[in-house]
């Protein structure tokens, strides 16, 4: 069985950073983009906190405080898949080591393979997911936060974007050895609609942002 990678929820930052950069196989592209949505999140939250409980921004105080729990329930999530993508991959890895001497092993083995490439695609499309809820989390605070954080919340959808080009590279490269046309086909549908969002959105919040500094 594939060794598996340390807590990073609980570890250092530097140690993140560390591993990343070393010849270990995670974290990798897929975690680091989980991570940097994570800090996107982080970001829209901040504009929150900024905003929230001041009498010059009373009347959007409602909107912002639910604004707040969603950003860190979505920070919660890419935490969680910033350590999910390190082990994701370690399912194809223990299904190359299985033996293939005779047909019934082989027949074994892709089975297992493609059911760990699979895994290993559905962990990044998760991080499409939440990713691209960043930035749509992060127009909202643009345009309703403390014009004094904007920059921040421009920043979140950013990372944002950046999360799910990530991710979605990583989707990319898995269904290139998967069998399943008709899932490689919906899936590959799926990003292409949420890097198209993300793009988008990006845009707007960008534009709201420079409008205001």
């Amino acid at each position: 069985m594939s060794e598996a990678p340390a807590n990073y929820i609980s570890e250092p930052l530097l140690v993140y950073l560390d591993d990343a950069a070393s010849n270990k196989p995670a974290p990798g592209g897929g975690s680091v983009s989980a991570c940097v949505g994570a800090l996107g999140a982080a970001l829209v939250d901040m504009v929150c906190s900024l905003t929230c409980g001041r009498e010059k921004f009373a009347a959007v105080d409602a909107e912002m405080t639910t604004l707040s729990g969603v950003a860190q329930v979505a920070r919660g999530r890419l935490q969680q898949l910033l350590q999910e993508d390190t082990t994701a991959y370690n399912g194809v890895i223990d299904a190359y080591k299985l033996p293939k001497d005779t047909p019934e092993q082989q027949a074994a083995r892709t089975e297992a393979v493609q059911a760990g490439l699979k895994v290993a695609a559905d962990v990044p499309l998760e991080i499409c997911r939440v990713a691209v809820e960043v930035c749509r989390l992060s127009k909202v605070a643009a345009g309703l936060g403390n014009p004094h954080a904007v920059t921040d919340a421009g920043i979140g959808a950013v990372l944002g974007e950046a999360a799910v080009v990530g991710a979605a590279l990583n989707v990319r490269i898995n269904l290139g050895s998967i069998t399943d046309a008709a899932y490689v086909a919906q899936t590959a549908a799926i990003i292409d609609e949420i890097q198209a969002e993300a793009a988008a959105l990006r845009a707007d919040v960008l534009a709201i942002t420079l409008s205001k500094i």
